[in-house]
This record gives structure tokens, sequence and C-alpha cells, in this order.
């Protein structure tokens, strides 16, 4: 998880994001024409993506929950809907780094409040100091309080806390513990100022790697979290009592007994583990307390759970395994409000062969696991898990034991109890939200159900998107999770690109005038960084890299699909004909270039380097260096040639010391014109002309009249429309852009953290094409049915059907009968749907032709009891197929 976040952060600063001044111009440009048009935003689902390091539930009022990610902001749960709602979409360019959450607390006096610690990075990555963020609604609307040092939600030690606290009988009163040595902090004002706890004794000293030249590992991890103890305070006074962790494996807690006015080093506590968690059970008197050696939220290799008696003082070490036998540090932890003894824990960094949960009903005296060995490497466990809803979660893998698929999950420092429902648990992982509903069935011997509890929270970084002219609607290359072929963009895609499955895609690209054709590149630990596909995406094989490739870089089809040329890192630019089986270096553009195809010329590539546009005639063996001049002098640049446009290339990029805006060249790059009327752009796509226009619409995320973001053309850029607004911004949006060339007004755009969204406006002209009407088609075909993936309570299966006859299928309607209680829960490449035990798979616009010989495939995901039986028969309209 962490890498793409800090890739992405990089890349934000290169973009010019951080410096100070706009660029001077010569003369003052026309003022431009802006309009506003309404825009719907919603995320091309994928449910998750990235890593939950907090969840808060409010101890006063029911059903009021908040999630805190590392980079995508804070959400809140709604009930109705099981679902989460965005809060921090209102975070603007400039203020990027303040959707990274590195704690965020619910105020259990009055509930209607809220305050989110705000801030990514705490070295030169984030030029920004942190904040804090206080609502009185919930965080519809936000009020900022500036801090005088930054905050690192997106650094080292994310997921200890809450390092953010309201005084539960005076709320007021806040408490904020500091990285980078800066200490204890607090408020008296509910979060409208702050100043630092003078007398506070400890700034911490832990830092992951303190050699770390960059800053990144080598922060001091400072005040890690804060805790109340309700029962020595009343209403309306301040709390007496109040516990705060510190990143030092000496000296790890402290204690005020006179709310904050003195404080001092809890005596007899555990050496040489850091405090991830201190959860006070006041009813027992019990501080709980869960250690690692190390800061998380990956590393760490040892861990205890001690408990602390506040009455008497007395520590105990409550570990549910020995200290030798754990490989793992601990970090979520939780008590049972309505059960006070009831206390559970994580080993939150243990990836293999899963994360473990414990459970303890006698506080912390005898311990359960959510699983255990019956004999290596076979294992039982106390739950089921069903994933159908975010069917990727499974990754495609296809583990031996003691590995199982879908893994309980890993990076679980955040775990919950519902303070009101005994039943209810969640816990965040590296990539969703998982929880149940029946957590008491642990205790009666029963299996609990284990469940993604996490649409609405979209938290991927995104590298680049494509909208193809046939086939799916977008494609998006992801950090992390690589990636998906978004068929449907209101359902979960079923998986994420796989063979091979990269830890994060850089880039991708289709042929113009061949969408089937597509190509991959990205970053692997030990494999390809290269893959093909020749159907659209549903499938890929891995090509092979030239020497030297340490990491993906950018790649382009050519027009046709039958020639590509990639610019890896760690080697220079190469280009190939077919599938990459053998590459050739090209001459005459630098190493660490970025490439782009011609739309139309098959042989035309593209190439920028350190302000110099290049041009390949021969399908990228050689290129030549333009004469244009007056482009952006560093490599925050992204470039796109128009489809259906010969030589038609716009260029966005630039920052604020230099050259920045959007340019464009009608002569294959030989030339090109500053557009006057954008101050500032950093990416540019293209979408379905509007009515009656005869270009393509233009999308940007750019600085125009003075006003950051989404801007749509219709006019080549003669005018523009903003089409976001203040409360949709979303922090930065310069990686990637692309409109829909099949719907007019839709546009797909990037996030470093809040997934891909997509907008469609008020005046918007047409709406997707659908599948056409029933088809009826006659001849012989075969079908083979194979499950792909398995797991308790669920199952995904590709269904092939060929055309064995001699005449080509116009649309298809496949049909069969599950015997064993399946149900169907989602398709891809079909629209299907089912009635009964009957199942019925139609085509889809793209692939309704199906010559004699050939074959169409789909996929699907479903429910499952504990037999699950093949179909024995399939009916094509009324013709019954041979099975294969």
């Amino acid at each position: 998880m962490r890498r793409t976040r800090i890739l992405t952060a990089v890349l934000a600063l290169a973009a010019g994001l951080l410096s100070g001044a706009p660029t001077a111009l010569a003369a003052d440009p026309p003022a431009p024409k802006l309009a506003a048009d309404t825009y719907t935003w919603k995320n091309a689902r994928i449910d998750g993506g990235g890593f939950v390091p907090g969840i808060v539930f409010n101890r006063s009022e029911k059903n009021l929950a908040y999630a805190r990610t590392d980079i995508g902001g804070a959400y809140r749960w709604q009930e109705s809907s099981k679902t989460w709602t965005p809060l921090l979409d209102s975070v603007g360019w400039e203020d990027w780094g303040h959707t990274g959450v590195v704690s965020i607390a619910s105020d259990s006096v009055d509930p209607n409040r809220v305050y989110a610690a705000v801030g990514t990075y705490t070295n030169s990555w984030d030029p920004k100091n942190g904040a804090v963020m206080r609502s009185s609604d919930r965080g519809a609307s936000w009020q900022k309080a500036n801090l005088p040092f930054k905050l690192g939600g997106n650094m080292p030690g994310r997921g200890m806390g809450e390092r953010l606290a309201v005084d539960p009988n005076r709320n007021s009163v806040l408490y904020l513990g500091a990285p980078s040595g800066k200490g204890l902090w607090r408020s008296t004002d509910s979060g409208a100022s702050w100043s630092q706890v003078a007398n506070f004794p400890n700034v911490g000293d832990y830092a992951q790697d303190p050699s770390d030249t960059s800053g990144y590992a080598s922060d001091n991890q400072g005040i890690v979290w804060v805790t109340f103890d309700e029962s020595t305070g009343t209403a309306g006074n301040a709390t007496k009592t109040v516990y705060v962790g510190v990143a030092d494996k000496d000296n790890a807690v402290y204690r005020s007994t006179d709310a904050g006015a003195t404080w001092q080093r809890l005596a007899g506590q555990p050496t040489g583990h850091l405090a991830h968690k201190g959860v006070l059970d006041a009813k027992n008197g019990y501080l709980y307390l869960a250690y690692s050696d190390k800061g998380g939220p990956y590393d760490g290799g040892k861990g205890r759970l001690f408990r602390y008696a506040t009455g008497t003082g007395t520590w105990t070490d409550i570990s549910p395994v020995a200290e030798a036998d754990t490989f793992y540090g601990f970090s979520g932890l939780t008590v049972d409000r309505q059960k006070p003894g009831t206390v559970m824990a994580t080993a939150y960094s243990a990836w293999w062969p899963d994360t473990q949960i414990f459970r303890s009903r006698d506080s912390g005296a005898t311990w359960s696991k959510a699983w255990d060995y019956t004999s290596y490497p076979n294992r039982e466990n106390r739950y089921t898990m069903d994933v159908s809803s975010s069917p990727w979660l499974t990754w495609g893998a296809n583990p031996q034991p003691p590995e199982q698929t879908p893994k309980l999950g890993w990076m679980t420092e955040a775990l919950e109890i519902d303070p009101f429902d005994s039943d209810r648990m969640m816990y965040g992982t590296g990539a969703t939200v998982y929880g149940t509903e029946n957590l008491t069935n642990w205790d009666s011997g029963s299996k609990f159900a284990v469940t993604p509890m996490v649409r609405g929270l979209e938290e991927t970084a995104v590298n680049d998107l494509a909208s193809p002219p046939s086939g799916a609607p977008l494609l998006s290359a992801l950090g992390d999770i690589g990636g998906f072929r978004h068929t449907d963009l209101t359902k979960v895609p079923s998986m994420m690109f796989t063979q091979p499955n990269f830890t994060t895609t850089t880039s991708l690209d289709f042929a113009e005038s061949n969408p089937n054709t597509v190509v991959r590149t990205g970053n692997l630990d030990s494999g390809p960084h290269i893959a093909f596909s020749t159907d659209n995406g549903a499938n890929w094989f891995a090509g092979t890299d030239p020497s030297g490739v340490s990491g993906g870089g950018t790649v382009a089809s050519a027009a046709d699909g039958n020639r590509f040329v990639w610019s890896p890192e760690g080697a220079g630019v190469h280009h190939t004909t077919g599938f990459g089986t053998s590459w050739q270096a090209s001459a005459g553009i630098p190493a660490g270039a970025i490439v782009e195809s011609d739309r139309v010329d098959p042989k035309t590539f593209y190439g920028f380097k350190s302000g110099k546009f290049y041009v390949s005639t021969d399908g990228g063996a050689t290129f030549k260096e333009s004469a244009a001049g007056g482009l952006p002098g560093g490599d925050s640049v992204r470039f796109k040639a128009l489809p259906g446009g010969k030589g038609d290339v716009w260029l966005a990029g630039g920052a604020t010391d230099g050259a920045y805006g959007l340019w464009h060249s009608t002569d294959g790059g030989t030339s090109f014109t500053k557009l006057p009327n954008v101050e500032q752009a950093d990416t540019v796509g293209f979408g379905k002309a509007a009515p009656g226009a005869s270009y393509q619409t233009l999308y940007t995320s750019a600085k125009i009249g003075g006003v950051r973001g989404v801007f749509r053309s219709t006019d080549k850029g003669a005018s523009w429309t903003r089409i976001n607004d203040d409360a949709h911004q979303w922090g930065w949006t310069g990686a990637a852009i692309t409109g829909d060339p099949r719907v007019y007004g839709r546009v797909y755009v990037s996030t470093n953290g809040r997934g891909v969204l997509y907008g469609d406006g008020s005046g918007g002209g047409t709406t997707d094409p659908g599948p056409g009407p029933d088809p009826t088609p006659t001849g012989a075909c075969k079908v083979t049915y194979k499950i792909t993936s398995q797991w308790s309570g669920g199952f995904q299966a590709d269904v092939q059907l060929t055309n064995t006859g001699t005449s080509p299928w116009n649309g298809w309607s496949l049909a069969w009968t599950f015997t064993d209680g399946q149900k169907l829960t989602q398709a891809w490449n079909a629209e299907a749907a089912q009635s009964g035990q009957t199942v019925t798979a139609k085509n889809v616009a793209w692939n309704a032709n199906v010559a004699a010989g050939s074959s169409v495939s789909f996929g699907f995901t479903a429910s499952r009891s504990d037999t699950n039986a093949k179909p024995a028969a399939f009916k094509l309209g009324e013709q019954t197929c041979a099975v294969g």
C-alpha cells in the first residue's frame, strides 16, 4: 500500500502544485468565457481499495460511526443503506494533503460534532502544515484550524491512535498528539484554536528508519494516542484522568490525574515495544494496551497485550500467545461496551498465512482465535466469509493451505465493536472494511459471518484512465490493486487485472481502431512489467521485458494494435511488433520519456521529455526531436492525440515557476500553440462531441479564469465550462482525465485517493447504448462452463459459448438451470438475470456478433450452498447446445 501513495505524492510535487506565484504572462490573455454546468458525480464502483487505519463509533448515539483513510478522506456510516458517505470531497487542489486523515474524533456529548486531524506527509512531499477540521453537522460542512506543524496521514505509524480525542465530560476540550517532536496539543474552544501542552514530558523518539534521507521513514512518530477515563469527571467539568501514548519503547504511556496540569510516566510499564493503542474499560477499571516492536502499519515482528489496573497500578501480561511465538505486532484493540469484560485484538502485521483476531470474555485471562490449525497446514475457522459484493478481494488467487482466499486481511489496525450492539464489529484492512453482525456466534460455537462493509468508501489512487469507443466503457490503472475493466460503472468489477497482477499499474492504452487490443504496464516485485489483452481487457497475458526494466513507466499502442512503444523505468524507450516477445531500443529519444501514439496513423508515435517533444513515423524505431519551443521545461506533462485526427495533439502540464498551461498541435507536434485562456492545466482528454459540434469535447483539470477545477470545452478550447463545484474537488486530480466517446458530457476523473469519479451533465446528450432486442440465433452451439474460483458461500465461473454452425449470429441469449440453490450476484460481458432456478445471459452491444467457428466468453459470480453442481444443459434460444 505504501509505494503507490508515496509515488503519487511525489508526482503531485513534480506537477508544480506546490510552488509559489503563478506564471507571469507577457500580456493579459483574453478573458475566458466561463460557464457552469450542474453535474452529477459518482464513483465508478470499486468499493474500498486502500488502507482504512481508523474506525470510530460515537459512544452516545447509536449507528453513528466514522472511518478515516490514509489518503482518501473521511467517511460517515449511513445505517439505512449500510454505506459510507464521503466527507472531505470539498478539499481543494492547493490543500491536497488534507485528504490524508491521521485521526478522527466523534463528540459523545454533542454527536453533531466531529473532528478530523488532516495532513498527508510530514516531510517535504507535502509543503503545507496540517490542520484540524471541525464540523457541527456530522461532516456535511467544515471549518479549519491550521496548525504550525505537519501531520502524516500516510506516514509510518498511521494506524496507531487515535491521536485526536474529545473530553467526554467537557467537550470543548480536545487533545491532539503530534508527530515530528512537536508534542501534545490542546484546544479549549472546540477545536477553533490550539496550543502546545508545554509541560508534557516526552515528544517521542521512535522512527522507522532514522537513516532515511527522504524524511519519510526517519520522522519521529511522536504522540500516538489519547484516552480519557470518563469516570473521573462530571458533565461540564474537565475529565481529570487522561492517558497518552508516546512512540518511545522505554516510556510509552503517561497519565495526568489533574486534567492535564501535570503528567507522569506510568510506573512499572513494560518496555521494548511501542503501544499502538490504549483502550479504557472504565467500568472494570482496566486500561488495555496493544504493543508492537514496530510502528506499522505493515512492519512488526513481535508483540504483546497488557492490562493496567487503573485503581491499583498493577500491570498484567494478557498476551494470547508467548512472545516467542509471535511473528507480528498487536494493534487493533477494542472492548465490548455492552459487556466490558469482552476484549478483542488483532495481529495486524501477520500477512502469511493470514491476519489473526483474538477474543477474550474474561478481561484477557483467556483467549480464543478467529482461526486455528487442526493438523498443519489445515485450519478451522470460527467464521464464514462472503466477498461476493466485492469479488476482487480474492485477488484471483488459488493459494495452498494454510493460506485461504479471501483472507481475513492485513494491516488490520482498526477494530471496533459497536458500543450499542455486541453483535456488530467492523475492522479495517489494507484494502477494505470487513464486518459482521452476528459476532457473538463466536461465543456459542457457531460461526460468525464476515462480509465487506465498505460500499461508498472508495480509496484508490488513479494513475491512468481509458475509455475505448467499444467494449467496456472504462479501463483504469490504479495503485496497489492494479486496475479494472469496468463493464458497468454502478457495479463492483469481478476482478482486478490478472495474469500478471501488478501491484500498481502505471499506464494503459488501447488500439484506437481495434479496441479489443489493450496494453498495460506496471510494477511487480518479481515478474514481467507489461501485459496484453486481445479481448478488450477481459483476459491478459504477460509480455517479455527488455533488459534492465525495473518499473512500468508509460506505454502506447499503435492505432491498429500491431505494434507498441514502451518507456519503462530502468531501461530506455523500446518498440516491438506483435505482443512484446522481442523488443528493440528506439533511437533518438531519451530514457524516461512519456510516450503516446497517434490515433490514426499506426506508424506514428510521440514522446516528451524535459521540455522537448519527439516524433516517430516508423513505428517507434527512430524518433526526431521537434522544433517546437515554449513547452514546459520539466516532466510534469500529460499529452494525448485526438481520436480520428491525424497529427492532432494536445499537451497539458508545467509548473508555476515556468511554462504551465495547455498547448495544441495540428501538425503532429512540429509546432504547438498555447491556449491563452488557460492559466494552468495538468490533464487533457477527449469525449463525444456535443450535439451539432464537429470537434470532440475537451476535458481538463486546470486553472481557468483564476478558478481551479474540472473543465469542459465543446469548441476546441475557445470557451470553457467548469463542471465540478467547490463541494466536489477531491484534492489532487492531476493524473488522468478522459471523456466517454459514446456519451456526450460524461467524463472520468482521476483522484489521489478517492478513486475514479465520473460525471454526467444536466445537458448531457445521448445515453449508453443498450443491448438491443432479444436475439434469436439459430444453428449449432457449444458451451464450456468452468468454475474459476470458489469460497465459502460463493463462487466465480467463466462461460465460453461457441458458434459451431455455419451462419453468423447477430445477438445471442443463453439459458441454463441451477440445481443446488445457486443465486447469481453479478455478471460481466453479458446482461444476466435469474428467475427461480433459471439464468439467462444475453449479449451486450459490443459482443453481439459471433461468426461461425468463433466464440464469445462471459463470467459471473454467484452465491452457493455446500454443493455447487455444474449446469447439465444449456439452451441458445430453443437450440440445445453441446457441453464441452
